[in-house]
């Protein structure tokens, strides 16, 4: 359930006994090991076969939960300490996946833990170290930022400085951005991309567009001020808004809303035949709402990450990595794009061991949570400013 709060101006740094990382003893279910795709089935509900049947499902949708499931388990093996191999599926050995809880990414992890719950910070400046994080999306970039200039705040950013630092990057042949999204260029009259960039978040500050994101009450407010920035477009805005939805700026969860992106469309494409183009965000609204019955028709254990079911966001993403995790075990079928291969391989060997899981502590709700967690009380209203 989303949690708006009544008082849009009271948003928010959490006390420093709850800025401090959470690194939780987790109340994981443990599963019981299970092969990709060995498990017997059993009879489909009605409701469920219906809208199966409604969408043309294809053998491709129950490889979804079942690439949901080992995927996770490769992700609780490793966060385990267990040694390799993780798995015996030789596709998700050989190719790097992300993980099916968005936020339990290495790359969300260090924003979750660096940027935004370090220590308690004004809510603008959580907002712009989110999106100064996330349009480069790199660890290393950001902790060369850090280090080079300091600690990115409202009062102290300064784009002709972050510039120098990541031009030095840039004749070092460091990479400067992720991978991991194509983040187009604005047109803001530098010559280098991530100048414009900088740029960009300055003009945020300016126009007052940061401000607007302090008081929007949660994911969906987020995503309707983001998509109007120059070069975000709808699937950027959405994996931002997702990001500064992460921290203390809002109060809300990740239920409710989602916007998929192509990859998705190519995996919810291969998944259902008939889907209607256009209907996306209600496919994957349906599976997030009825996942329990496909992994128990299925006979598949889905370890939770402290009792979280997949979101909305997780489940838009698991819809990518199953059109690449396809491209492989299904190579007859294709996408809209048109991808015949996956691009990353992922090598085991000098992998160092993944840290504790560190969760939102406004997701930390129950008192049972807060004992594992070592969280203390949450911020007050009062404690809190924009």
């Amino acid at each position: 359930m989303c949690i708006a709060s009544p008082d849009a101006g009271s948003k928010a740094t959490l006390s420093a006994a709850t800025a401090v990382p959470v690194q939780l003893s987790l109340p994981i279910h443990d599963p019981s090991p299970t092969y990709l795709g060995q498990r017997l089935r059993i009879p489909v509900p009605p409701p469920i076969r219906r809208q199966m049947d409604r969408w043309g499902a294809t053998e491709v949708f129950d490889v979804y939960w079942q690439f949901a499931a080992e995927r996770q388990r490769v992700y609780i093996r490793r966060l385990a300490g267990g040694a390799p191999p993780w798995t015996s599926d030789p596709i998700l050995a050989r190719y790097r996946f992300t993980n099916p809880y968005r936020f339990s990414d290495r790359v969300s992890q260090h924003l979750l833990r660096h940027a935004q719950y370090d220590r308690p910070r004004p809510a603008a400046t959580i907002a712009l170290r989110t999106l100064l994080f996330k349009v480069f999306n790199r660890v290393d970039t950001w902790e060369s930022l850090v280090a080079e200039v300091g600690e990115p705040t409202v009062e102290s950013f300064d784009p002709g400085r972050y510039g120098r630092v990541l031009a030095a990057l840039r004749d070092r042949g460091q990479h400067i951005y992720s991978p991991a999204y194509i983040i187009p260029n604005p047109h803001f009259g530098a010559e280098a991309k991530y100048d414009n960039h900088l740029r960009l978040l300055a003009r945020l500050l300016d126009d007052g567009t940061i401000g607007r994101l302090v008081h929007a009450r949660g994911l969906r407010e987020l995503y309707e001020i983001l998509r109007h920035v120059p070069s975000f477009g709808p699937f950027l805005a959405f994996q931002y808004a997702v990001d500064i939805n992460y921290s203390s700026v809002t109060d809300s969860g990740e239920d409710g809303f989602v916007i998929a992106g192509p990859g998705a469309k190519d995996g919810i494409r291969k998944c259902f035949s008939s889907s209607p183009n256009g209907g996306e965000t209600d496919v994957i609204m349906w599976l997030t709402e009825t996942q329990e019955e496909h992994f128990r028709r299925l006979r598949l254990n889905f370890p939770l990450l402290a009792g979280r079911r997949l979101q909305p966001v997780d489940c838009q993403n698991l819809f990518c990595e199953v059109d690449k995790y396809t491209r492989v075990s299904h190579p007859h079928l294709t996408g809209n794009s048109g991808r015949t291969r996956i691009k990353q391989v992922f090598d085991p060997i000098g992998r160092t061991p993944l840290p504790p899981l560190f969760i939102p502590p406004k997701w930390v709700r129950s008192e049972h949570h807060r004992e594992l967690s070592g969280i203390g009380p949450a911020a007050s209203k009062d404690s809190r400013h924009p």
